[in-house]
């Protein structure tokens, strides 16, 4: 078998893959995303609801991870329904 045909075989087993793939996940990709943005909020409502006043027994484990967080901090406020940022020394818009 020659390179030519080997290749050829290759991209025709790629695209059966990715067909097989899009055929049995496509139905279950907007229910996935839903979870995944669900788990997300979650994992934010933990990480700032100490600024927010909400006591929270892990505080001082979230505190070290707000950082990393920040960036998504925009768009998990807007999404909950906050136009402005809630926290008074942390102004992200």
């Amino acid at each position: 078998m020659s390179d030519t045909e080997l290749r050829h075989w290759k991209e025709k087993l790629k695209a059966f893959f990715d067909g097989l793939d899009a055929f049995y996940h496509a139905p279950y990709r907007q229910t996935m995303a839903r979870a995944v943005r669900d788990e997300e909020d979650l994992l934010m409502t933990m990480l700032f609801a100490e600024s927010l006043g909400v006591p929270n027994p892990v505080a001082f484990y979230a505190l070290e991870l707000q950082p990393i967080f920040l960036e998504a901090f925009h768009d998990w406020h807007t999404r909950m329904g906050m136009e402005h940022s809630p926290l008074d020394h942390f102004g992200c818009c």
